[in-house]
């Protein structure tokens, strides 16, 4: 079996550049490509206006020995992206107030469900662990969980607490084989399959460090980690909108950073006072802004 990367851009460079019956064929898979994944030789020559061995010409064009083949990488485009071949664009209205709707509300949504199965005794633990660290090593890959980790640093260092977050795998691996026992590793990811970042966290506990993931339950980086705090993407389907899962994550993260904060009690204010005063002598002198954001 040849290795597709990709058949559904084959098919449209095809549709552009291939001879007429290629275009042809082409077209006829990227209009109905569920059609195409399933119908017999016979029935796409019938509806293309080919002849079967053309049809065969046109899957080793796309780069496929033949029609089995080929019609194998199709399934798996649509497995994969099938949602992305072919979703309508949302009805448009005047004030366009159906995207700040479905925005704000899935947002909402998201919260509450992450909020709604939170242990509150892990969480409790969690922020008492990071209170009392020496170090904090933050590791998350992708967007989003990248995202988590260097949101996470924000939050600690101010809290007077040594913190580094490092979201290139070769860094996280390098950083967790200088951990210790006194360090603590929080690892995100919305997958729990990050390789670079299970596997940081492997080497961090090679070293005596504690681990923390907040992931999903299940995964390779929850069975990996010490303690789990477990977060289950739900999504709504709207392949238009950025995914919501980023507020609940963003949710709890601020819980854990909020009840570190209150472990840590009222050593925690000098550092807080300096950075902003040191901000407002720098620029707009307004008490009301929030800290360094």
């Amino acid at each position: 079996m040849n290795s597709v990367a990709d058949i559904i851009t084959r098919l449209h460079t095809v549709a552009q550049e291939g001879s007429k019956s290629d275009r042809r064929l082409a077209a006829l898979v990227l209009a109905d490509p569920d059609y195409a994944s399933k119908a017999a030789i016979a029935e796409i020559a019938l509806r293309a206006g080919v002849s079967e061995p053309t049809v065969t010409r046109f899957c080793r064009t796309v780069g496929c020995d033949g029609i089995r083949e080929f019609k194998f990488f199709l399934a798996q485009a649509l497995a994969f992206g099938g949602q992305y071949l072919s979703a309508e664009m949302p009805v448009r209205d005047a004030g366009e107030s159906r995207i700040v709707t479905a925005v704000t509300t899935a947002a909402i949504a998201a919260i509450q469900r992450a909020s709604d199965g939170l242990d509150t005794s892990v969480l409790m633990q969690v922020a008492e662990k990071l209170a009392n660290s020496k170090h904090v090593l933050c590791l998350g890959s992708g967007g989003t969980s990248s995202m988590l980790a260097t949101e996470m640093q924000n939050r600690l260092f101010r809290l007077g607490l040594c913190v580094n977050a490092h979201v290139d795998g070769q860094l996280q691996r390098m950083y967790a084989a200088v951990a210790t026992r006194d360090t603590i590793v929080i690892a995100f990811s919305v997958s729990g399959y990050a390789r670079s970042v299970v596997e940081a966290l492997n080497v961090a506990r090679q070293y005596g460090a504690e681990t923390i993931a907040v992931t999903a339950p299940h995964s390779e980086l929850a069975k990996a980690a010490d303690i789990l705090i477990p977060y289950q993407v739900n999504e709504d389907g709207n392949i238009y909108k950025p995914s919501s899962s980023r507020y609940a994550l963003l949710t709890l993260l601020d819980i854990i950073a909020t009840a570190t904060a209150e472990a840590r009690g009222t050593q925690v204010l000098e550092s807080l006072r300096r950075i902003k005063h040191s901000l407002n002598t720098l620029k707009i002198d307004d008490p009301n802004l929030p800290l360094g954001d």
